[in-house]
């Protein structure tokens, strides 16, 4: 299944929300890959095996279950979480790409294709919905994750 979907960030006809700058926006995203535990909620640790100016690797444990993946960074653009097929799961990726069709009008666009060809039967199709749905409030999640994290002021720090 690929799919895609937006989730907006800034949106100047709304005085009720705070904009975020683009540096908030991607230290936001960058601590999501490194310190995963504050936006998933079920997932129990994430130990940092490696690190290089631009890739991580990491290992996930939910429960018994652990999922190792890599992340790369294309600083300020986009982050690209790479899971190589390993036990019973297939490759997958995800995107997430700071999106600016105006000045300060920001999007991220999630991204994600979990290695399988796009032909699926019904009950294929009804679980790749609950799938997408899924994936939209966990991203959705993410972004208010990052506005709290903002306005607690822990996103205005330089990166290192």
């Amino acid at each position: 299944m690929k799919f895609n979907h937006l989730v907006e960030i800034n949106d100047p006809l709304n005085p009720l929300i705070d904009p975020l700058t683009r540096q908030q926006l991607w230290q936001g995203l960058v601590l999501r890959a490194e310190a995963p535990k504050l936006f998933v909620p079920h997932l129990d640790q994430c130990d940092l095996l490696a690190r290089s100016a631009d890739t991580l690797s990491r290992a996930l444990r939910y429960g018994t279950l652990v999922v190792r993946d890599s992340v790369t960074f294309f600083p300020m653009q986009r982050i690209h979480y790479q899971v190589p097929a390993q036990q019973d799961i297939l490759a997958s990726t995800l995107t997430m790409s700071i999106e600016e069709p105006q000045a300060s009008v920001f999007f991220v666009r999630f991204e994600y294709d979990d290695g399988k060809g796009e032909s699926e039967d019904n009950a294929e199709a009804f679980y790749n919905e609950f799938r997408r749905s899924a994936y939209e409030e966990s991203d959705i999640d993410t972004v208010r994750i990052i506005r709290q994290l903002a306005e607690e002021g822990r996103l205005d720090a330089p990166l290192a």
